[in-house]
């Protein structure tokens, strides 16, 4: 399959290690592209809900595949988030192309990006993390209870809901509360005088231009890999929005490939990551005398 050539790919709220991840429509998506620079824009490996029980080979196969673009030379660039805060203690640490941080200020084409997952905003997880965390578990338990929805809705002829999406288009607060952060980072970004901000968290895919009286910005959000299956994409010259469904037939994830969603004991998941580490990763060549 030939592969398209990608400037920079945003992804973010992946949550792997948790059963609402659709690994594998994102593996889908990553083997179809070629790109220069990866943003792992937060909440990529979920730590908050992660099971020793439950980790499928389709989730490894994220971890293989990206492992192997950073020794190919593809700029790999992993954003904290809330999911996986347990990272910002290695904020700063830098191997080959890839690296970690908390945000990330680019220049694309001349122009400024501020880079960020944006829990920041966040006033749950910034008073009370314990509920965020409650809420965290909730959520996916409600993919679970909607992928048996779907499951039944399909032998009616009916076609797939989202039930979390549409409680939150729903909820006024939820509405207000997305429509807060998105001019929250406009405003900010708008301030320190950027061209783009680009966050996750949300999970609302969204590209707009956002005025205010001081100026303006192009707010972006990459969306999640749960329920919208979205994506950033920066190639000639502009930021474009990728949905899955508008490119792959969208599968069923109440259906199940025994040896795709085979799951790892937590020894061999381990061992597994290591193997792929150490045969992907080559040590630098010494210099000879």
């Amino acid at each position: 399959m030939r592969k398209r050539p990608v400037e920079v790919v945003v992804i973010s709220d992946v949550h792997l290690g948790t059963y609402g991840c659709r690994a594998k429509e994102l593996l889908k998506y990553l083997k179809s592209i070629k790109p220069e620079m990866l943003i792992l824009n937060g909440d990529i490996i979920d730590v908050w809900q992660f099971s020793k029980r439950y980790w499928p080979k389709s989730h490894m196969k994220i971890i293989k595949l990206i492992t192997s673009w950073i020794t190919k030379g593809i700029e790999v660039r992993y954003i904290t988030g809330n999911h996986d805060e347990m990272l910002r203690k290695f904020v700063g640490f830098q191997m080959g192309s890839f690296s970690i941080s908390n945000k990330e200020l680019l220049t694309i084409d001349g122009k400024k990006a501020w880079v960020f997952h944006g829990d920041v905003f966040d006033v749950t997880m910034q008073h009370s993390k314990s509920i965020a965390k409650l809420g965290a578990v909730g959520y996916d338990s409600l993919i679970l209870l909607n992928s048996a929805i779907n499951f039944f809705a399909s032998k009616f002829g009916k076609g797939p809901i989202s039930m979390s999406k549409k409680i939150k288009n729903s909820v006024k607060s939820a509405v207000k509360f997305i429509n807060n952060f998105e001019q929250i980072a406009s405003d900010i970004a708008i301030e320190n005088k950027y061209d783009y901000v680009i966050c996750g968290h949300i999970h609302q895919p969204e590209i707009k231009r956002v005025e205010t009286a001081q100026g303006h910005v192009m707010y972006l959000n990459s969306g999640d890999w749960v329920e919208n299956l979205t994506a950033l994409e920066y190639y000639e010259g502009a930021w474009h929005l990728f949905t899955f469904k508008d490119h792959f037939i969208l599968e069923d994830s109440t259906e199940t490939d025994n040896e795709e969603e085979e799951v790892l004991e937590t020894k061999e998941l381990f061992q597994n990551m290591m193997k792929e580490f150490q045969s992907d990763v080559k040590p630098p060549k010494l210099p000879t005398y």
